[in-house]
């Protein structure tokens, strides 16, 4: 019974650690077009990343082509990669 409580606090304590408001959001252009579903995003400040399409956008197969202006969803632990969540018009 101490074992299953043990896991059960572990699980819990690791939801809170990685919750989704971890986020960072910032806006950007797609500069190219990779295999994969994956692009090269130019964000405002500068920096390029790698993206990859939200599962929501895959599923109602928004399209996304070089040039869009979108936002990208990024994790603070690496800065290199992240989620385009919205294409902005």
């Amino acid at each position: 019974m101490l074992i299953k409580a043990l896991k059960v606090e572990d699980i819990e304590r690791f939801k809170q650690a990685m919750a989704k408001e971890d986020c960072i959001e910032l806006e950007g252009t797609v500069v190219e077009t990779l295999p994969n579903t994956m692009f090269r995003v130019e964000l405002e400040n500068g920096h390029i990343v790698t993206a990859h399409i939200s599962g929501k956008m895959r599923k109602n197969y928004i399209r996304i082509l070089t040039g869009d202006k979108v936002t990208v969803e990024m994790t603070p632990y690496d800065l290199t990669k992240g989620r385009i969540k919205f294409r902005n018009k």
